[in-house]
């Protein structure tokens, strides 16, 4: 567990009470960090599963010391005394019976006792998965529950999936109230209005198309483009005027709100607003007119300089859906629709591209998988997504829009000479990376035959991270190497404070470009037009607003974990069929009771266990990232190339074993 700063620490009498988030480990142990150093404490408290007092894992709790570190154990012992919040009340399980009873058995490993269903226990089936709210939980009893809903049966694909999303948070369809509303507002918006329309700038016969994946039907934003004379190129980015619809305070916007955003998982899209707004009415899609937010500039085309910028208002006609391989399948034969205008984008995309790796920004590519189901939803096949030009060339245009908008907001306000009044905003930050996590980094990287600088004070910049990645570019362990990276770096979130994008290397940042999907982006959409109108900012204190910034970065972890188990669900199925097949993989960890292995096609990882590995004894060694045996030396290291076995599949735990093969 994590070791504890020395500066500031506070003593540690037994009769004293501290505060701190508990984390509970599969074995049933919590481990407390404190809020605040204690004197002589360098390591988190341990906590025994008698003494938990039915705390669960992320809880803030209350608790008091038991007994100092020993010789055996360096953390000290403790014990909870209160709750004091809850992280987490409902859970997903699978329901049991036992003497008359209804129990839920949580998926979530960390819950540590099963619940008794006492409320809304009538038409329970055995089996069937469920989600449970605990409503009570004495010491030493099983926590009560009552039930919100049966899913549907284990091992089900619809089942599994659902499960997956309301296991983390987010529910699958939406309440009444907030469905009527969206009905309402698609009745009375449905054609456009006309004095609507005469109050935007109207874009409808600049060349506007859309450029989204095969799949996609929640289109939120278009581009536009027009020469205005020698290497002067206008170019729209048109964003679908969510704000226009979803208004503060609203059900839609209170739901959208808690949602805070879309999640897509390996089948289907958990969207944050209705579909009649999400996939109709703010949906950008071709031949019909939309109302848009607009970032207009006037950029050069051989620098890709931005002369002039314009945001408002607007009405667009889209006269073209592009999926990426049709528009990159245009530009590569460079003839086609629209090819002059896909062209002049690309060209423009890769000046932005250039000038943004100058200033230190950091290429964090790593490899992405699609999955092809059946009706059943049952895996057929995985491959590796192609990232094209087309990729890059949508993400210059989003990440140039975003930036703009923000440097726009912080120039008329934040250096405007009066920041005491100065209304809060929504930026979009990452902080430099934490020293010790660059250090051991560093120690990885070496441990691969590779070298990241790192500055005598111990930290780096995003030079030095693409110094490394230029050493590593097409060799085997690149993957591995800035997935190691990115878990080293600090997670971009939302604040009101601007520190700037630590790996975009830009000064100013916000979401501008993703309101159907993201709730940050509405947000902003809803101030930079107050700001264009010269109308008083939404009342929202510094305070209200990180709360929501806060929210909004919880939930975005949520929905990229809800996409994880989604694709690590659809990865073991895949692997079940494979049992006893023998494929090539990377080791992509080292533990000291097993080495992990990814598969070299579909990404799928499983383990080999240390006990499985036979003809010595093996045991971590823990700077070089290798398994090593005693007698032979026989040497496992992270990045290494092997051939294994898939030995079992295990597709509720989501657990794949391999078996190295000599």
């Amino acid at each position: 567990m994590s070791k504890q700063k020395q500066e500031g620490h506070r003593s540690a009498p037994k009769d004293s009470t501290y505060n701190g988030i508990i984390t509970i480990t599969k074995s049933g142990i919590g481990y407390i960090t404190p809020d605040e150093p204690i004197k002589g404490l360098e390591y988190d408290i341990e906590i025994s599963s008698n003494d938990l007092e039915t705390a669960l894992n992320k809880d803030r709790v209350s608790f008091s010391i038991l007994a100092g570190p020993d010789r055996r154990n360096k953390n000290a012992k403790g014990k909870v005394i209160e709750i004091l919040e809850r992280s987490k009340t409902q859970f997903v399980g699978t329901l049991i019976k036992k003497e008359g009873s209804y129990f839920l058995m949580p998926d979530d490993h960390k819950m540590y006792a099963p619940i008794e269903i006492t409320d809304g226990k009538e038409d329970l089936k055995e089996n069937y998965k469920a989600l449970v709210a605990i409503s009570n939980w004495e010491k030493g009893e099983s926590p009560e529950g009552k039930l919100i809903e049966q899913i549907g049966p284990k091992g089900d694909h619809n089942t599994e999936m659902n499960s997956i999303v309301l296991e983390r948070g987010f529910l699958t369809s939406f309440p009444k109230e907030v469905e009527r509303e969206a009905e309402e507002i698609g009745k009375r918006s449905i054609p456009i209005p006309e004095e609507e329309i005469a109050k935007r700038k109207d874009f409808r016969k600049a060349t506007t198309f859309t450029i989204d994946p095969k799949t996609a039907k929640d289109f939120d934003d278009a581009l536009s483009v027009e020469m205005l004379g020698e290497n002067l190129v206008r170019v729209g980015i048109h964003i679908a005027d969510v704000s226009h619809y979803v208004r503060e305070g609203s059900s839609l916007d209170k739901e959208a709100k808690n949602r805070s955003f879309s999640v897509y998982l390996v089948d289907r899209t958990i969207p944050m607003l209705p579909e009649i707004l999400s996939n109709e009415l703010c949906s950008l899609k071709p031949g019909e007119d939309r109302l848009a937010f607009s970032a207009v500039f006037e950029m050069d085309l051989n620098t890709a300089n931005v002369k002039s910028r314009w945001f408002g208002k607007t009405v667009i006609h889209s006269n073209k859906r592009f999926t990426y391989e049709d528009a990159q399948e245009i530009i590569d034969r460079n003839e086609g629709q629209h090819f002059e205008e896909l062209n002049l984008l690309k060209l423009l995309a890769r000046k932005l591209r250039e000038e943004k790796k100058s200033f230190g920004a950091i290429d964090f590519e790593t490899e992405e998988f699609e999955f092809e189901l059946d009706e059943n939803g049952t895996p057929v096949s995985i491959s590796k997504k192609e990232r094209m030009e087309t990729h890059k060339l949508v993400e210059e245009f989003m990440l140039l829009a975003n930036r703009e908008v923000a440097e726009f907001f912080y120039t008329q306000y934040q250096k405007s000479g009066n920041i005491e009044s100065a209304p809060p905003f929504l930026y979009r930050i990452h902080d430099i990376p934490d020293e010790q996590k660059i250090e051991e980094l560093g120690i990885f990287v070496r441990a691969l035959g590779h070298e990241l600088p790192i500055s005598p004070k111990g930290g780096v910049t995003g030079k030095d991270l693409q110094a490394l990645f230029a050493q590593i570019e097409g060799k085997a362990n690149e993957s591995l190497i800035k997935t190691a990276a990115i878990r080293s770096m600090s997670k971009a979130i939302y604040s009101t404070e601007n520190i700037g994008h630590f790996g975009l290397a830009f000064e100013y940042y916000t979401h501008f470009t993703s309101p159907i999907r993201r709730y940050p982006d509405l947000i902003v959409h809803r101030f930079l037009f107050a700001c264009l109108s010269n109308e008083k900012l939404p009342k929202k204190s510094f305070q209200e607003l990180q709360r929501v910034a806060r929210n909004a970065s919880d939930r975005e972890v949520a929905a990229m974990t809800a996409e994880r188990d989604s694709k690590k669900l659809k990865q073991v199925q895949y692997m079940s069929n494979m049992v006893g097949k023998e494929f090539d993989g990377t080791i992509s960890g080292v533990t000291k009771w097993g080495i992990y292995i990814a598969e070299e096609e579909t990404g799928s990882e499983g383990m080999v266990r240390l006990s499985n590995l036979g003809g010595d004894y093996y045991k971590l060694g823990e700077k070089n990232y290798a398994i090593v045996g005693e007698r032979t030396g026989k040497r496992y290291s992270l990045g290494d190339k092997v051939r294994f076995k898939v030995t079992s599949a295990n597709p509720e735990e989501r657990i794949l074993d391999y078996k190295i093969v000599e």
